[in-house]
């Protein structure tokens, strides 16, 4: 038998929350998930009749920064979220309960919720000597890592560290940090990279799962279409000058002073799949590009073994379009002329060779 418990507007009403305020927050919600405000009413129902979802995190290899990313949240605030919205049962860094106690949550989660609690991860598990270099409670971190993995509604790979690996899985990767979808390959794992991912969107997601009690449409590589199905180049507001062709040469020049773009100076935007220039940071004060430093691209796969900070992306053409039309026009004229040349030339040569050689008449 499951267990019962609290839905997330009797929480909320028990603190005195109008149903006014809990319509707005609703709605908030809805904005945020960058659904239509239609869908704020299901929101509300969802609300109101389901009940708070537990959800265990779990940490293997990582800097806990996954965590302070999350307690920053502004839209929804974190406090509604772990107090009123999701049921955090388990959390090892802030939990209240410690040693055999806080271990036997576990246990007990699994059994009354089986099927319904959401697994949160942060860090990785290390597989090398029996995954001895991170241990939990006595026991290998991959070994709880996979038992509470079994019975999960959802599972989540919070950060870089989870979803790729990031700095424990860069070479030589002693330890064999390795990314949680390459040890649970029997289920579907929700990819939130990012080194850390940004607060909004590690609430919206819990929230998406407790409203919706499914999963987010996830593209080919297990990350949520909502927030990773655009580069941070394409939203980016110094996105014109990269198409005019008016870069920052280095650091502090006239043109950065000007907010030129800074794919001269390695920004990894054009080749970096998230919601920064769109959400941005600190309740949507800023994003590293707008504070004037390149993209270090740490949400993408092999982000520190490829990431190569200020090393300009060799592959990406830029367009330069701050060229009058008469030079465009005569550069596309000479490219076509060119095209044109080479075919004549060619052609000719085609029909050289199939030309029959006569023999030399007789004297």
């Amino acid at each position: 038998m499951g267990g019962t418990m609290e839905t997330f507007y009797g929480v909320i009403r028990r603190q005195g929350i109008t149903r006014r305020s809990f319509h707005k927050f609703c709605s908030l919600t809805a904005m945020s998930l960058g659904l239509s405000p239609l869908v704020a009413s299901d929101v509300a129902n969802a609300l109101e009749t389901k009940p708070r979802v537990p959800v265990i995190w779990m940490h293997g290899l990582e800097c806990t920064c996954c965590s302070e990313s999350f307690i920053r949240s502004a839209y929804p605030l974190v406090k509604d979220v772990v107090l009123s919205m999701i049921s955090l049962d388990y959390d090892d860094p802030i939990m209240a309960a410690a040693g055999h106690q806080a271990e036997a949550i576990l246990e007990e989660t699994r059994n009354k919720y089986k099927g319904q609690y959401v697994l949160a991860v942060e860090g990785n598990p290390p597989l090398n000597e029996g995954g001895m270099f991170c241990i939990v409670g006595g026991k290998p971190f991959v070994e709880k890592l996979t038992a509470m993995a079994e019975d999960a509604m959802a599972i989540i790979a919070w950060g870089t560290c989870a979803s790729w690996g990031c700095v424990q899985a860069a070479k030589p990767n002693p330890t064999r940090a390795t990314p949680i979808d390459k040890v649970i390959t029997n289920k579907t794992i929700i990819k939130v990279p990012g080194c850390p991912p940004i607060a909004e969107v590690m609430t919206a997601l819990l929230t998406f799962i407790t409203t919706f009690g499914k999963l987010p449409e996830l593209d080919r590589q297990g990350r949520p279409k909502m927030f990773y199905s655009q580069r941070i180049h394409d939203k980016c507001y110094r996105r014109p000058h990269f198409d005019a062709g008016q870069f920052v040469e280095e650091w502090d020049d006239e043109s950065a002073r000007k907010g030129y773009c800074l794919y001269k100076m390695g920004c990894k935007g054009p080749t970096t799949y998230n919601a920064c220039s769109a959400v941005r940071w600190n309740g949507g004060v800023s994003f590293p590009i707008q504070s004037g430093h390149g993209c270090l691209g740490c949400s993408e796969d092999g982000f520190w073994d490829k990431c190569s900070v200020y090393d300009r992306l060799s592959a990406i053409k830029q367009f330069g379009v701050e060229k009058n039309a008469d030079q465009v026009g005569m550069a596309a004229a000479g490219a076509v002329g060119l095209a044109i040349a080479a075919h004549a030339a060619l052609t000719a040569a085609k029909r050289l060779s199939r030309k029959p050689v006569r023999p030399a008449q007789e004297e």
